[in-house]
This record gives structure tokens, sequence and C-alpha cells, in this order.
């Protein structure tokens, strides 16, 4: 089993900036993939970044591109997000989940174990 701990959410205005942060524990492999989605009231899960965990080449929605950045920290195996100049459509939870099988990285349906979420509000 794998837990993802999620932690950083919080109430920020717009233009500002948050450090999304996910933990990862239990049993891993050298080989996966973490990705964070988020999701509006109402709304589906939409694909936010993902990175693949031993090469470190990362990818973005296109909504978020140049805002926001995925990295990770190997040795603690965590994962995090730096949100920059955010904006009132971004108020969502937030998700970390791993993907070990084959599939696109962009789907939820393709990730194994998720996280619980981190709720960000951004007021305008």
């Amino acid at each position: 089993q794998v837990q993802l701990v999620e932690s950083g959410g919080g109430l920020v205005q717009a233009g500002g900036s948050l450090r999304l942060s996910c933990a990862a524990s239990g049993r891993t492999f050298s080989s996966y993939t973490m990705g964070w989605f988020r999701q509006a009231p109402g709304k589906e899960r939409e694909f936010v970044a993902a990175i693949n965990w031993s090469s470190g080449t990362a990818d973005g929605a296109d909504s978020v591109k140049g805002r926001f950045t995925i990295s990770r920290d190997n040795a603690k195996n965590t994962a995090a997000l730096q949100v920059n100049n955010l904006k009132p459509e971004d108020t969502a939870v937030y998700y970390c989940a791993l993907k070990f099988r084959w599939g696109t990285y962009t789907s939820p349906g393709n990730y194994d174990y998720w996280g619980q979420g981190t709720q960000v509000i951004v007021s305008s």
C-alpha cells in the first residue's frame, strides 16, 4: 500500500502563491509517475501537472504552464507543486496521485493511489 498526504493549501488573494506538498510513504517503486489534479465544485477532476519520478521529466496543463511548477525530492519521497500568479479560477481541491500502470498521465483513471486533497481558495 502507498499513502499520499498533501499539504500547503489555503486562502490566498489573486496574484499570490502557494507551495503544495505531497509526501509518499509505504510501498514505493523506482519507476512511477506522480501527478497533481484539481477538482472544483461541480466540475470533473482535471489534470494539472505530472512528473516521472526516475527521470524528472515533467509536464503541465496548458492552463497552468508558466505559473505552476512540479518538482520532486527523491531522497524525501516528496513532490511539490509551486503555484504562482493564482487566479480565482484556480480555486479547487488539489490532489496528488501515483501512477504505476501504463496509460496517459493526464487521465485520472490511470492513477493507482490518491491523497485526500488540499483546498486552495483564491479570492479576487
